[in-house]
């Protein structure tokens, strides 16, 4: 019998790419989607489509049970749902935190826990790193988050640990890139036109993950006999904050850049100004005052030694390889 595999927020950048490897593993593969949602890279018909409504809580029992009698239940479950920018702060923590509680606990009521749940949270969970001495984030800190983005991830995770022998394995990757992804693509385009925006003066150290590197960490982590764990997730290197813009002029043959260093004054008013008009028009602002917070950290570095040694997981990209792979889809996509 097939292994079943629910994947949440699977219409999102990192969602179909957890989709499609469950596809080529061979599992019997659920997406969790809204109807309004995107299928555009969710094209492939083995696809078992579901829309849970995670909003009401005897609604979403009442689906599980129902989901129960016809197929018994999810080996896997991915939680990947969630929100990254928000029209009013307090959606973050109704989907991010309220989604994820009243999930796991229709799971627990309905007897559908599943044999592992991967939680997809965030490195912002546990805050801001030291920008004196730029020690890296440890597993063993305590959780600061300064963002509702991270607040509301943390939130996510303490119920998850809250549950009696619930199997879960929570995931914290930095900052995610590759084709598809559209947030870094606007870096991208700016640099393409010769200038490169950063924020504040002073040193940053910033990390990242592949997205190649971070489905085959969850799967990694699904097929572990690890729960109840913690991780870390990012390439073992960590990049000034002119690193980035430099492998990807790089992979589009501009050979001068212009720095633009906004300082995080300016930044803010930036972004105050970004969201506030955004929210005239009903739209929500990829610069507002969450992102600021995370745009002026300055230590991205974590302590990824429990990953390696625990998960057995080492990512395989470096960031110039995973540029070179993402600006030449971009570059066929004619995204760039």
């Amino acid at each position: 019998m097939a292994i079943k595999i629910l994947i949440t927020g699977a219409g999102g950048f990192i969602g179909g790419y957890i989709v499609e490897e469950a596809l080529k593993r061979g599992y019997e593969t659920y997406a969790g989607v809204r109807n309004s949602t995107s299928r555009e890279y969710l094209g492939d018909s083995r696809i078992r489509f579901i829309n849970l409504n995670f909003a009401n809580p005897d609604a979403l029992q009442q689906q599980l049970l129902e989901i129960k009698t016809q197929i018994g239940g999810w080996d896997y479950i991915v939680h990947n749902l969630g929100v990254t920018k928000c029209k009013n702060s307090k959606d973050f923590y109704r989907i991010n935190y309220e989604f994820t509680r009243n999930f796991t606990n229709a799971l627990v009521a309905c007897d559908m826990v599943p044999r592992k749940f991967i939680y997809m949270s965030s490195l912002s969970a546990i805050g801001k790193g030291d920008e004196k001495t730029f020690t890296p984030l440890q597993l063993s800190d305590t959780p600061n988050p300064d963002t509702h983005y991270g607040k509301s991830k943390l939130m996510a995770e303490q119920h998850l640990m809250s549950i009696d022998s619930f199997p879960y394995i929570i995931l914290r990757p930095t900052g995610v890139y590759g084709p598809r992804e559209r947030d870094y693509l606007l870096m991208m385009k700016t640099i393409k036109h010769h200038y490169d925006f950063r924020s504040g003066f002073g040193k940053q150290l910033i990390t990242f993950i592949y997205i190649k590197d971070l489905i085959r960490a969850i799967y990694t982590a699904i097929e572990s006999p690890l729960t109840r764990k913690t991780y870390f997730l990012s390439e073992e290197k960590a990049y000034s904050s002119s690193g980035f813009s430099n492998y990807v002029a790089k992979e589009l043959g501009k050979k001068f850049v212009v720095p633009i260093i906004l300082p995080n004054w300016l930044l803010w008013i930036i972004s105050v100004v970004a969201e506030w008009a955004c929210g005239l028009i009903g739209k929500i602002s990829t610069v507002n005052r969450d992102k600021y917070s995370i745009m002026s950290q300055r230590n991205w570095v974590c302590d990824t030694t429990a990953t390696r040694e625990e998960l057995g997981f080492v990512p395989q990209y470096s960031l110039e390889e995973g540029v070179r792979e993402t600006v030449a889809w971009y570059k066929a996509n004619k995204w760039l």
